[in-house]
């Protein structure tokens, strides 16, 4: 019989062929990307919340474009990787805001996290 080695890690791995195994799995794991937003939940959060009366995916109203607010968020964060935090405070506070025409209005704040959380990630993926 031969005597294979055998390693013991925190994971449960009890052998070579099973730890490595469990680093190929690790590693493909990190390389896929993260899991897209809901479309069906960040629509319905824009339309319950008023979204949609301001705002369009590709085109401005009273309010700019999502496109618009998505490529604006992402040249302001150049690598920093706080665009989504940046947004998110954003739509979950209620700043002032100036319209095209000159006006202010206070933006609408969500007040659910996650619904936050979805309608960032889809707008930064615009």
């Amino acid at each position: 019989m031969v005597n294979r080695r055998r390693f013991f890690t925190p994971r449960g791995c009890d052998d070579e062929s099973d730890f490595l195994l469990a680093g190929a799995a690790a590693a493909l794991a990190s390389s896929v990307p993260a899991i897209a937003a809901d479309d069906a939940a960040a629509t319905k959060a824009m339309k319950d919340s008023g979204c949609t009366k301001c705002h369009a995916t590709d085109k401005a109203k009273k309010g700019p474009a999502y496109q618009k607010i998505a490529a604006k968020y992402k040249d302001k964060d150049k690598g920093k990787g706080d665009a989504e935090a940046k947004l998110t405070e954003f739509v979950t506070k209620s700043p002032k805001v100036k319209m095209d025409d000159g006006s202010e209005e206070e933006h609408k704040a969500l007040k659910d996290a996650g619904q936050a959380k979805n309608l960032v990630q889809w707008i930064l993926a615009q």
